[in-house]
């Protein structure tokens, strides 16, 4: 064993090294690991969960722990000591910062994510300092080679600090995949990698309870600028986006690691490796060593930035989870045991439980990572993801065991003669608890294995709604793999030839910079959906007919968003292709097969529920259905003007459950919760400062007519969980749309994502009562689902509506009285039918359009106001006597369709 590690420095009560209990040391790691478990389990409610659990484990924990036993070690090595107030608060600085980089980026404050961001880099910049000195201060230390790995992790984390922050606020290609890729170079690479090399040092023999290699210290003054080297050309290869170029970073990073590969082996041979611990280191290294392999032949094979940096962003959850998690718990049930003290039977009680069934887990963790790296069905690798992140949980009850028995031992007499031999700075051997290690080992396979076949027997059953993609042939053994990018509506290549009988496999990345995409063949295979820069493999088990794919975002396909696959070889009796759609169970999927109108929508119009949408049973369609008991119509007054002259607002891209007519639900994509989304009211002159956050599932966007502008940046689409700062300034009076610009718009129009401005003309005149309606159309999938593209293409809405629900100021009228001046604003917000507004009963003495007046109060009057989809304006009209005045569109196909309302005047007074 090193005896280095068997002391401590410096006075307990002053010293961080003093063993015992600290809750600044030991509680925020279980609180970030608890937080992180929180966010797995509940990551479909959560916003960016995959971001925010990678960075609560990381950033959070993992950060926090090196910055205690980095400390500890230099502590230990140099012989030297710490306040322990210092570290107290550089600790709470640093946690403080993340918590605040967590907020920030989440909720999209990109100045609160600076903040977040500085006091992180305080915090880590004080810890360098600190050591800096400590070695400074040490007499020609031994082990001063591990400080200085600890003080070039130290340099390199505030230079991925400062290009984090910088990729909250850069959304736009290329540079956000490559501040991405390079942010987590430096991340994962230089802070945690070379911390946990440098440590590893010394603390690998110390596991194994073996001596140090002779050459340690000399090997590892070589591989320290290696490693440094590598991580220089890996991140200057990001910035240029030279793939290759990081490839012989990356490259020269793990030639660096492979110059410490027989020094480690030569002590593991003394005593192999069979604790928790050390298992776990190596486990650890196993997995950033691969990483680091498939990664250079990653970046090495493309030229295309986008494709290298989706396939640095697929391998980072398991560099996260393989290496950082795995390196991170393995280490803390070696050392918390040590830091606790108490004597070494306290330390050994302490070891054995975090020790417990210890070979099991660390087989099943790298067993189930592993088999998530492989070319599995989804759900196998939901099946195999659950089973780790099973382990990596059973952590957190094990340290309360681990601590509670700890405090028990103390408080139990010494046995002398079993205490005999034992110094008081060494950990007592830890005897065997649980199965023998071949045993645990197997029983962990085994588990893995049961997990993969349930996951396959599951994914079979998923996969059986549609044709097998075998047709009956022989399977020849052979693979054929293909990469293939969804990008701008495509995918590329958009046609594979495959030898009848092969086995495929589709690396699919999705290039796009915010368009969320899948790939959906017709025996049922899905790719599950992509982010943008996500990747996923894509296995058909044997290939012997033409097989069809898509994409089954809603309106994805239908703008030639398809893929073929063509059984090269095949007979005439396998190989013809099966198309989605009629009865076939595929042509549910994209809501675009033929004959699919006859088995969704209401009135048995054509179309389905739509990717994601409901599969259930047509909803009930009567527009003129009496509501529910206490229904409250959408309010219609128009807000009104504020003094401000600037109006900043927030527009929350969401999906919402609405109910757009007595008993009909659907699934709308909407601004705030609402379609239309809020109402804005301003003058001319008047600037609008929108902030649009997507929380929705795909990507949306915001186009505001209203601004004249270049609409490559504001209206740009953001992917979900990202936002941006739309500026405009109202030049021109009228009523503007605004609405969803991302592809198909018609879908995302008729899905609910517009609204209105209102920009009133200088000298408007007074009135009594001002209203606005927003007219618009519904084609509607099944209950619950979403826009039926089928629909929304034939040009066949099944509503048409004023404020989101058909003929709701039938039920809940405009309220006006005798003789009160009333004006009517009008959009049509389409996206494909005309309105002609028209009250029953009324004339319009003013008539207001497309920025100017058709009909000025006098002599003449106007019946209608005509509106093309995305035009509107304003009426106004005085009511002459008491009763009911039905306002429609006088398209009278539409006003039987739902837009029609009722104008209820009363005289004063009633």
């Amino acid at each position: 064993m090193n005896p280095a590690l068997g002391s401590t420095a410096g006075s307990p009560q002053r010293s961080a090294n003093g063993r015992g209990f600290w809750p600044m040391r030991d509680l925020p790691v279980v609180l970030w690991l608890v937080a992180a478990l929180v966010v797995a389990l509940a990551h479909t409610w959560i916003p960016a969960p995959r971001w925010l659990l990678i960075h609560l484990t990381l950033l959070g924990a993992v950060t926090h722990s090196i910055l205690v036993w980095s400390r500890w070690f230099t502590d230990t090595l140099l012989r030297t000591s710490t306040d322990r107030t210092l570290q107290n608060r550089r600790l709470s600085l640093l946690d403080l910062g993340v918590l605040t980089v967590l907020v920030g980026v989440v909720g999209g404050w990109w100045p609160v994510t600076l903040v977040g961001g500085a006091a992180v880099l305080a915090a880590v910049a004080c810890h360098g300092a600190s050591l800096q000195q400590a070695l400074r201060s040490s007499l020609a230390p031994r082990f001063g080679i591990v400080v200085r790995f600890y003080l070039a992790a130290a340099a390199l984390l505030p230079v991925g600090i400062v290009i984090g922050v910088l990729l909250a606020r850069t959304q736009t290609d290329p540079w956000h995949e490559r501040l991405l890729v390079a942010h987590a170079a430096v991340n994962l690479l230089g802070w945690i990698g070379f911390t946990v090399t440098g440590t590893l040092i010394t603390l690998w023999p110390t596991m194994l309870r073996t001596r140090m290699a002779d050459d340690a210290e000399r090997v590892a003054a070589r591989v320290l600028p290696v490693m440094l080297l590598g991580t220089a050309v890996t991140l200057a290869g990001a910035l240029a986006g030279l793939p290759r170029v990081s490839a012989v970073g990356l490259a020269t990073y793990l030639a660096g690691l492979l110059l410490l590969a027989p020094g480690f082996v030569r002590v593991a041979r003394q005593r192999p490796p069979s604790t928790f611990p050390a298992v776990s280191a190596l486990g650890a290294l196993c997995w950033l060593a691969g990483s680091l392999v498939a990664l250079v032949v990653a970046f090495a094979t493309t030229e295309s930035w986008a494709v290298a940096g989706g396939r640095f962003t697929w391998f980072t959850p398991f560099l996260a989870a393989g290496f950082g998690a795995q390196i991170l718990l393995g280490a803390l049930s070696y050392l918390i045991p040590v830091a606790l003290g108490g004597g070494p039977r306290s330390v050994a009680a302490a070891t054995n439980v975090l020790g417990r069934a210890g070979i099991f887990r660390a087989t099943v963790l790298n067993g189930s990572l592993l088999a998530c790296v492989l070319p599995v069905p989804p759900a196998v690798r939901v099946a195999c993801s659950g089973l780790a992140l099973l382990v990596l949980a059973s952590f957190l009850p094990l340290l309360a065991l681990a601590i509670r028995s700890s405090l028990a031992v103390r408080r139990t007499p010494a046995d002398p003669v079993a205490g005999r031999g034992q110094g008081t700075g060494t950990v007592a051997p830890t005897p065997v608890t649980g199965p023998p290690p071949g045993t645990a080992l197997a029983l962990g396979l085994v588990t893995v294995l049961v997990a993969t076949v349930g996951g396959i027997v599951a994914d079979g059953e998923l996969a059986a709604a549609g044709p097998s993609a075998a047709a009956g042939v022989v399977a020849t053994g052979e693979t054929t793999v293909v990469e293939v990018e969804a990008h701008d509506m495509r995918f590329t290549p958009a046609t594979i030839e495959v030898p009848a009988g092969d086995r495929l496999v589709i690396d699919l990345t999705n290039t796009d910079a915010s368009e969320v995409h899948d790939l959906v063949l017709d025996d049922g295979t899905d790719s599950g959906r992509l982010a943008p820069g996500e990747s996923a493999r894509v296995e058909v088990a044997v290939v012997g007919r033409d097989v069809a794919g898509w994409c089954s975002v809603i309106g994805h396909r239908q703008m030639g968003m398809t893929l073929r696959i063509v059984a090269v070889g095949a007979t005439a009796e396998t190989g013809e292709s099966t198309e989605p759609g009629g009865t076939e169970p595929g042509g549910t999927k994209d809501n675009a097969g033929p004959g699919a109108g006859a088995h969704h929508g209401p009135a048995g119009a054509g179309g389905s529920a739509g990717a994601g949408g409901s599969t259930g049973q047509p909803a009930p369609l009567d527009p003129h259905a009496v509501p529910g008991t206490g229904f409250v119509a959408r309010d219609p007054v128009l807000p009104p003007l504020t003094g401000e002259t600037v109006h900043r607002h927030t527009f929350h891209i969401r999906d919402a459950q609405v109910e757009v007519a007595p008993g009909v639900t659907q699934t709308l994509w909407t601004y705030d919760g609402t379609a239309p989304g809020p109402v804005l009211h301003g003058r001319v002159g008047d600037t609008f400062v929108v902030t649009l956050v997507n929380d929705g599932t795909i990507g949306h966007s915001i186009d505001f007519h209203a601004g004249s502008l270049a609409p490559d940046r504001p209206m740009r689409t953001i992917a979900p969980g990202a936002r941006l700062t739309y500026r405009f300034t109202a030049r021109r009076a009228g009523i503007w749309m605004y609405h969803c610009s991302t592809m198909p718009m018609a879908a995302h129009i008729a899905n609910g994502l517009f609204g209105a401005v209102v920009i009133e003309p200088d000298g408007l005149a007074p009135v009594d009562r001002s209203f606005l309606l927003v007219q618009s159309e519904l084609y509607l999938g099944a209950e619950g689902g979403p826009v039926d593209i089928d629909k929304v293409n034939a040009e066949a809405p099944d509503l048409v509506v004023f404020n989101g629900y058909a003929d709701q100021y039938d039920h809940d009228p405009l309220r006006v009285d005798v003789g009160e001046r009333v004006r009517i604003w009008a959009l049509d917000a389409g996206p494909n039918r005309s309105s002609a507004f028209h009250v029953v009963g009324g004339q319009f003495d003013t008539a207001y359009a497309e920025g100017d007046y058709l009909l000025r109060r006098g002599t003449g009057g106007s019946q209608t106001l005509g509106l093309l989809p995305s035009q509107g304006g304003f009426v106004e009209l005085e009511f002459p006597e008491a009763g009911h005045y039905p306002f429609v569109s006088h398209v009278m196909v539409d006003a039987e369709r739902g837009a029609h309302g009722v104008v209820e005047v009363t005289q004063p007074g009633r």
